[in-house]
C-alpha cells in the first residue's frame, strides 16, 4: 500500500520538472525569435528595376520621323538602297539584354546626317542599392561630363520699350541713345534658349548638348544629343549635320526640335 502512496507523489514531481523546463523554454522565445527578423531585414535584397529587356533599336523609329531627320533618305532613287537606308545599321553589343543601338548615316546633296539612338539597361550587383538608383548614378556621371552650363538667372523685364540699360528704343528698332537697339538684344538672347541645359518632362530625368565642331578646313558640323533615364534603363540619341558647303552652319532649334520629338517618341514606347 506504501508503494502505491508513492507513485502519485513521483508524477506530481515529474510534472513540475516538465512544466518548469517547458516555461524557461517560452522566455527565450522572444530572443530567439528577433534575431531570424533581423537577419531577414538585413538580407533583403533592393527593388530590382522596371525593364528585364530592351526594344529592337533599329524598329524604334518609323520612316516618317527618318525623313524629318534625314532628308537626303528620300532623294535615294533606287529602292533597294532607300530600304536599306531605312533599315539603319545595328551597333555592335555584345550582350543585347544590356546594350542595343543603331545607326544611320545618309548623303545629300546640301549636307551629310548623322543619327544614332542607345538603349542601355542597368543592372545593379549590389543587393543593397536598386537598378534605379544605380542608373541614376550613372546618368548623373554621364550628365557631368557633358559641362552642362549654369542656369543663366533670369532678369527682371524692363518696362515696355525701355532696353535693360534704361535707354528707350523705338518700336523699328532704330539704334537708341545709347547705341545700342531691339533686335540685336534679341539676337543675343536667342542662344540662350537653345544652350545645352537640362530638359523637363522627358524620363525621369534628361539633359540636352549642343556642340559645333571647330574645323576651319571643312564645314563645320553640329552635333546634338539628348539623353534620358526611364527607370533603369539610359537612352542617348546623338543627331549630327555637316553642310556640304563651308561657311554654312546647322540651324540649332531646328536640330534641337527634331531631337527632343524623337525622344518624346521613344520614352513613350517605353512606357507602353
Amino acid at each position: 500500500m506504501q508503494r502505491k502512496a508513492c507513485v502519485p507523489g513521483i508524477a506530481v514531481l515529474l510534472a513540475a520538472v516538465l512544466a518548469g523546463c517547458t516555461g524557461g523554454s517560452g522566455d527565450d522565445d522572444p530572443t530567439d525569435d528577433s534575431n531570424p527578423g533581423d537577419t531577414g531585414t538585413a538580407s533583403a535584397a533592393a527593388e530590382p528595376g522596371r525593364y528585364r529587356t530592351l526594344p529592337e533599336p533599329c524598329t524604334e523609329v518609323d520612316e516618317s520621323t527618318l525623313d524629318e531627320l534625314l532628308p537626303g533618305i528620300r532623294q535615294i532613287r533606287d529602292q533597294e538602297q532607300r530600304e536599306k537606308a531605312y533599315e539603319g545599321e545595328p551597333t555592335s553589343t555584345f550582350d543585347t539584354d544590356r546594350k542595343v543601338g543603331c545607326r544611320w548615316k545618309v548623303d545629300s546633296p546640301a549636307a551629310t546626317d548623322h543619327l544614332l539612338i542607345d538603349f542601355e539597361r542597368v543592372v545593379s550587383y549590389d543587393n543593397a542599392v536598386s537598378d534605379d538608383s544605380q542608373a541614376e548614378q550613372l546618368f548623373a556621371e554621364r550628365e557631368a561630363s557633358a559641362h552642362l552650363p549654369e542656369p543663366t538667372a533670369t532678369e527682371t523685364a524692363p518696362a515696355a520699350g525701355t532696353p535693360a540699360g534704361g535707354s528707350t528704343a523705338s518700336p523699328s528698332g532704330s539704334p537708341s541713345p545709347s547705341g545700342s537697339s531691339s533686335p540685336s538684344a534679341s539676337a543675343s538672347a536667342a542662344p540662350t534658349d537653345l544652350q545645352p541645359r537640362v530638359l523637363e518632362d522627358l524620363g525621369d530625368e534628361a539633359f540636352l548638348d549642343d556642340g559645333l565642331s571647330s574645323s576651319g578646313s571643312t564645314a563645320k558640323q553640329r552635333t546634338v544629343t539628348v539623353a534620358f533615364r526611364t527607370s533603369n534603363v539610359i537612352v542617348t540619341i546623338e543627331y549630327a549635320e555637316q553642310p556640304a558647303t563651308v561657311g554654312v552652319v546647322p540651324d540649332s532649334k531646328e536640330m534641337q526640335d527634331r531631337v527632343q520629338k524623337l525622344a518624346s517618341q521613344l520614352a513613350d514606347s517605353l512606357g507602353d
